[in-house]
């Protein structure tokens, strides 16, 4: 039964935003309303995050009419007055201060907690909320925010934006909020949702997770080129009509029939662990290793460790690399963009060695590397020489990966580098990985998606610090892998 206008608590009305030349949003109107959670997808660059921002008092919107509680709101909607409503956003580029601890950051958002036990009571405001999400979380009130791995950060955001503060809280938006999760925290925030919107709050949940969307809302809209172009209760559609109306006819189903590979292995690349105590990691010439297990247990420390170690010298533990290493950070704006740089800087920085003639650098062959792998990797942009801050999270991902694997490199470290990555472009990723891989490159990739474990010829899981175990691409189960994960902690 379709509900009325009147009854929705936040409405849209033909709403559109232009950024210069680029039209961001183009006469969007939707209803969202009270107990149901709303799945929003499309590509990168669609409209998706511009949208969310109007909603949430960041941005203005150019023409169209924005109502909330049903009354239209004029040009003093800002993000006080959104709070003020009930309105709450994670955006996906997290906005936790990283030298303060957690009951500092939570003491920031709201006004609770002025005396002299002010950090003890902010502390426990957000430990209880931390508790109701994400059980087990073993975070502490006086942790500093850049002490602890983007997983806990990101469990750090959700939880604030669910923590009571001055006015009641009505809706919740959560931009790619299980991108830095692994699955079992993912599974625990998407369980915590369908209980909120049970009590008659309204989610609008934005995920490039087709199976996330489809489980868990009650109704999907897909934005492309900053319109809408479907929106269906979820129960009356499926994956492939979502993913047509996206304009990617590619989906994940049969996905593990199709990824395993016939794997010849070539000379020995990569040897390494974090303590004597762990089994070793061994990754051969033209292999894809992946690795596992919980979020926050070693695996981007291991990255790190092989990215640092000294070419063919072996260290006390015996680690070695015998190739030249690329890196594809996951956290992008610790790691990996120069935000003051343009897209084009940002992407040929590692590999402008190979655009030099008589040692000087020829920006003709720079300029047409750039153009190449923005093609490959459909970069959404008007103009490479704009600031990478211009691109959406998921384009400046592409950016960051198109640096790696445009550099000479033979093995590529991959931290979650399909974090915030469109669905489509995600298997043009997949399928230059194994293309690489069959040329003899090595990949060594730790992805929080379990389904992504399927494109890996083994994998290695670890639990505090420490690899438990190995699992090969054709005995590969959920079970298993949660197993070991689990084992130790248990």
């Amino acid at each position: 039964m379709a509900l009325s206008a009147d009854a929705a608590f936040v409405r849209t009305a033909t709403i559109g935003k232009t950024f210069g030349a680029v039209r961001a949003l183009v006469d969007v109107s939707l209803a969202f309303y009270p107990g149901e959670c709303v799945g929003i997808v499309g590509h990168n660059g669609a409209g998706k995050s511009t949208l969310m921002n109007i909603l949430s008092g960041v941005f203005k919107n150019d023409h169209g009419a924005l109502f909330v509680g049903g009354n239209e709101l004029e040009h003093h909607w800002n993000t006080h007055e959104a709070i003020r409503h009930g309105i709450r956003c994670v955006f996906q580029e997290l906005s936790l201060c990283p030298n303060l601890s957690l009951a500092e950051n939570m003491r920031l958002r709201t006004s609770h907690g002025n005396g002299l036990g002010w950090r003890k009571q902010a502390g426990a405001q957000l430990l209880d909320a931390l508790d109701r999400i994400f059980p087990g979380h073993g975070l502490a009130p006086r942790q500093i925010i850049e002490d602890i791995p983007i997983t806990k950060r990101q469990m750090v955001e959700i939880a604030m934006a669910f923590t009571p503060g001055d006015h009641p809280l009505k809706l919740v938006i959560l931009d790619e909020p299980t991108s830095s999760l692994d699955e079992h925290s993912a599974k625990q925030l998407l369980g915590y949702l369908r209980e909120f919107v049970r009590g008659g709050g309204i989610c609008i949940l934005i995920s490039h997770k087709m199976a996330e969307v489809m489980n868990y809302s009650d109704r999907v809209v897909v934005m492309r080129e900053g319109a809408v172009v479907y929106e269906s209760p979820t129960a009356q559609t499926d994956v492939e009509r979502v993913v047509d109306a996206m304009g990617h006819g590619h989906t994940n189903q049969g996905d593990k029939a199709t990824t395993a590979r016939q794997f010849q292995a070539g000379e020995l690349q990569i040897q390494a662990r974090l303590s004597a105590e762990s089994l070793p990691l061994k990754a051969f010439e033209g292999e894809i290793i992946g690795l596992a297990g919980l979020a926050g247990h070693g695996q981007t420390r291991l990255l790190k460790l092989v990215h640092a170690l000294h070419k063919g010298r072996a260290d006390r533990l015996g680690n070695e690399r015998r190739a030249g290493t690329a890196f594809v950070a996951g956290d992008r704006q610790s790691d990996g963009v120069f935000g003051l740089w343009s897209i084009a800087k940002n992407m040929s920085l590692s590999w402008l060695g190979k655009c030099g003639r008589a040692g000087l650098i020829s920006f003709k062959e720079e300029g047409r590397l750039i153009r190449q792998w923005m093609e490959k990797l459909k970069v959404k942009t008007p103009d490479m020489n704009l600031p990478i801050d211009s691109l959406s999270g998921g384009n400046q991902q592409k950016v960051l990966f198109a640096r790696a694997l445009g550099a000479d490199a033979p093995v590529i470290l991959m931290d979650d580098p399909t974090r915030g990555v469109d669905v489509g472009t995600k298997f043009e990723i997949y399928n230059i990985i194994r293309s690489q891989a069959h040329q003899g490159r090595t990949f060594l990739w730790y992805t929080t998606e379990f389904e992504e474990l399927y494109h890996c010829d083994r994998i290695y899981v670890m639990n505090e610090g420490k690899i438990v175990g190995e699992i090969a691409n054709a005995d590969l189960s959920e079970g298993e892998l949660f197993r070991m994960s689990f084992e130790e902690l248990a």
